[in-house]
């Protein structure tokens, strides 16, 4: 990979690109030994292929904001909010506190964030840990 990937192409080929197979945009964006911690609870990569297999199968579109963003070598971090649009209708919103690790190719290597619904159904909170 040339370019750095960033929360943004990375969510957008995971959640909003219905026609993009899942399993090049998890190659896309994240390394081999990917691992990612969500509010406590760590996921290794097959579980995360998991997670947005689960996710594609609830959401019918959104949109990533990112607020904040720092880069400093091959560590990345981020404040974004996700606005989704579920497959019944409902929306909800959940803001992300994330802090990365790069792998030297520029993929995802370590995710560690914190999220937080600000709006949406009460199930939409666990959105980060399902499966």
């Amino acid at each position: 990979m040339t370019t750095p990937t960033d929360i943004t192409r990375a969510i957008n080929d995971l959640l909003f690109t219905p026609g993009l197979d899942l399993t090049e945009a998890i190659d896309r964006h994240f390394a081999p030994d990917y691992r990612q911690r969500t509010n406590g609870v760590w996921s290794d990569r097959t579980s995360f292929a998991r997670h947005m297999t689960r996710l594609r199968s609830l959401i019918r579109g959104g949109q990533v904001e990112v607020q904040d963003e720092l880069r400093d070598g091959l560590s990345y971090a981020d404040r974004h909010t996700v606005a989704l649009t579920h497959h019944d209708g409902h929306t909800s919103r959940t803001e992300v506190y994330l802090f990365a690790r790069m792998a030297p190719d520029g993929r995802f290597l370590r995710v560690e964030e914190t999220t937080l619904l600000v709006t949406g159904d009460t199930e939409d909170a666990n959105l980060g840990l399902i499966k």
